[in-house]
């Protein structure tokens, strides 16, 4: 009898050595860490002021009168400034016939600019990335983009390489919840996401209100992001990933139209922004915090919530900060309006798309990088980041800063000037002659 119940006693000793190290390995390998991110900005030549884009809409034989004014008016009320940049064909008059060197050459500056000044940061080299992950949403090559950039590096042949196409504004989350489902399966890798968008092969050339925003709210840019499961590199890392949550709604046919590539009555292709997608939006985003906010807020709060009914669950019970894709000033808006947070939580969002517009699915960093810079990450804090993209999808993650981050970063050369105080809208003021309005006074908190 003694000796089964030592032997007992033993088998479940064993069982629990054995689920203790099995957490600790799981903690080890299957945690997804951040040690660094570089986002891109185009040299100045590339800039999109006020008479760059008036330059391009009164270019455009295809637009009368009444579309000229509906699109300087959406310049005026986007929330997008004077700084942002567009694609070199665009700039130089040939979006009429955009061509496949196009493309690439957009893709190459961006990618190769942030991923030398990645690789440069962080010490890592380009022959230990074990897993490569692009996201651009209307450029799709062959060879494809992942193969260029293993080309350029002269990256291992062993290499796991993905490129995600038609994932909208959201590819960066959808490809961060790939490399950390790849880590479960690969111990000690190390994964790079390029997030990025071609613009100049999507610039629409047609006279159709609900595609012709698009050329207004997009604009050029990029984010390169270095990952990796290897415990060994944690004291190294800037963040690490708590949860993240896909959601899609596109059985619904109403959100799966609301936005999108097409050709309109004439054959000019570009991005349809439908009237529906506001209410699309806004369904995906419920189902999906539905599901992520019970991981992230404290017990207390949950049953508040459930017990009392009120009309805002208190978001910040549980998260320091929120990365709201700045994907148009009404998006924003309206998101903030839906979570309760005030105009210190949508600054950086409000700022990003002021500064670089929406740049698709690198938008979400441009975001983070404004937090970096103004120095308002500091240890322990926990970062909300929201996507929306065609389909429809929403698409949230959840960060824990593992240390103080302070790096200037891409907003360097001027974040001592934001968010700025702009006495009269500049385009407003430069264009009011060519809508018939007068300059209105706004400034921008």
């Amino acid at each position: 009898m003694e000796f089964f119940l030592a032997m007992l006693l033993l088998f479940l000793l064993y069982i629990i050595i054995s689920n203790l190290w099995n957490l600790y390995i799981h903690k080890r390998y299957h945690t997804c860490y951040i040690l660094g991110y570089e986002c891109y900005k185009a040299t100045q030549d590339r800039t999109l002021d006020t008479q760059s884009c008036a330059k391009i809409v009164m270019r455009n034989k295809n637009l009368g009168l009444e579309e000229r004014k509906f699109l300087l008016r959406a310049i005026v009320g986007s929330g997008i400034g004077e700084e942002t940049y567009g694609p070199r064909n665009v700039i130089q008059g040939r979006e009429n016939s955009p061509c496949i060197t196009d493309g690439l050459s957009e893709f190459d500056e961006a990618a190769f600019v942030t991923l030398d000044k990645l690789f440069a940061t962080t010490g890592i080299s380009p022959t230990e990335i074990d897993v490569i992950v692009t996201t651009i949403s209307t450029f799709s090559p062959a060879p494809s983009l992942t193969a260029r950039i293993v080309n350029r590096y002269k990256m291992r042949k062993d290499i796991k390489s993905f490129n995600l196409s038609g994932m909208g504004c959201s590819g960066s989350v959808v490809a961060v919840d790939l490399v950390q489902q790849l880590f479960k399966l690969y111990d000690n890798s190390v994964a790079i996401i390029v997030s990025t968008e071609c613009m100049g092969q999507g610039w629409y050339s047609g006279k159709e209100k609900s595609m012709m925003l698009s050329n207004i709210l997009f604009r050029s840019g990029a984010c390169s992001i270095l990952l990796t499961n290897n415990g060994d590199f944690k004291h190294k890392a800037m963040l690490k990933l708590d949860h993240i949550v896909r959601t899609h709604t596109g059985a619904i046919d109403e959100a799966y139209g609301g936005c999108g590539e097409e050709e309109d009555e004439f054959g000019y292709k570009g991005f349809r922004l439908s009237k529906t997608l506001a209410k699309s939006a806004g369904q995906a985003l419920t189902v999906n915090l539905k599901i992520l906010l019970p991981k992230v807020l404290p017990i207390w709060e949950i049953l508040r919530y459930v017990m009392k009914n009120p009309n805002c669950i208190n978001l910040k019970t549980g998260i320091n900060h929120f990365c709201i894709h700045p994907g148009g000033r009404a998006i924003i808006d309206k998101v903030g309006e839906s979570l309760g947070l005030d105009s210190y939580d949508l600054e950086p969002a409000r700022m990003a798309l002021y500064r670089f517009g929406n740049t698709s699915s690198g938008g979400l960093w441009y975001v983070l990088s404004y937090m970096e810079a103004k120095k308002r990450l500091k240890k322990g804090d926990k970062v909300l980041m929201i996507s929306l993209g065609a389909g429809f999808k929403c698409n949230s993650c959840v960060w824990e800063v593992l240390r103080n981050l302070e790096d200037a970063n891409v907003w360097g050369d001027c974040i001592d000037y934001y968010p700025p105080k702009i006495i009269v809208n500049p385009f407003l003021e430069k264009l009011s002659w060519m809508i018939d309005e007068s300059p209105k006074s706004v400034t921008h908190t």
